[in-house]
């Protein structure tokens, strides 16, 4: 019989809260679920006005989940309301559990505010070549946390954001200048190997034409004359067209018998050490 009371007295109870928390519980769930679908609505209509400012896709991604979580939680602030919780207490509890939390993740928090602040001033946009905290290559993606930059191997190096903010950044954009070096005689013909390599700069379609290539004499060294060969190339195209460039040279020079440089001072440092040893 005791037994039978007591499941009566919970069966009891259990009907009891169910009536009078029950409707309280379904209209909280109607909340929430009316917060997520509005949520997604705010989102949405965020992201077709904020097309006509052409802002960059992270930032873009940002704004539209900050409107995403303030619509939500001002539904659920309305659905704890009406469950009957008191929300200062609790506020004041999250706002001290905040506080720990904040103190132990100083870094993670750091890259936070470094990738907003990267986000809003937008000193680089992906598909840019940067340089920063000794590492360079193209930026494939800009997060809260860190940048992802892509190298020419194929590589990728993921760095910080706070290793980024503040420090001092070199932005090539989506171009870049070569820097390659052509050596020849004292007494080889000049404008010669100069029409000769411009004539091969013209032949390479990666090569830009605007901005021009630039072709000057370098250095004026004891056994030769140093050609710089600076055409501008995309940044995808830096690897490929160093090679294809080097090698369309080497050819077209013995074509038309223009002699390279040779390494003549090497030669004889090289000999006189080995005769010292």
């Amino acid at each position: 019989m005791a037994d039978l009371q007591a499941i009566d007295q919970v069966t009891t109870t259990a009907i009891d809260l169910a009536f009078r928390f029950g409707p309280r519980v379904v209209v909280a769930i109607l909340f929430l679920i009316a917060g997520y679908a509005c949520g997604g609505w705010a989102a949405r209509f965020t992201a077709r006005a904020l097309d006509r400012f052409h802002l960059d896709p992270p930032v873009q991604m940002l704004l539209e989940r900050v409107v995403r979580l303030i619509v939500l939680g001002l539904f659920a602030i309305m659905a704890l309301q009406n469950l009957g919780v008191e929300l200062l207490p609790l506020i004041a509890g999250l706002g001290v559990a905040g506080a720990g939390v904040a103190l132990a993740m100083q870094g993670v928090l750091g890259n936070v505010a470094a990738g907003l602040t990267i986000i809003f001033t937008r000193p680089y946009r992906v598909g840019d070549y940067i340089s920063i905290a000794n590492e360079e290559g193209e930026v494939l993606e800009i997060g809260l946390f860190d940048t992802v930059l892509g190298h020419p191997d194929l590589s990728r190096v993921i760095i910080p954001n706070r290793k980024i903010a503040g420090e001092i950044l070199h932005n090539y954009g989506k171009i870049r200048q070569l820097g390659l070096e052509v050596g020849i005689p004292q007494d080889a013909d000049v404008p010669a190997a100069l029409a000769a390599i411009d004539e091969t700069l013209r032949a390479n379609s990666k090569v830009l034409r605007d901005p021009a290539p630039v072709l000057i004499l370098a250095r004026l060294a004891e056994t030769r004359i140093v050609i710089g060969v600076m055409p501008w190339v995309q940044v995808p195209d830096t690897g490929p067209v160093t090679g294809e460039l080097n090698q369309a040279i080497l050819e077209i020079f013995r074509r038309r018998g223009i002699p390279l440089a040779s390494p003549r001072m090497e030669v004889l440092n090289f000999a006189a050490g080995a005769a010292n040893r």
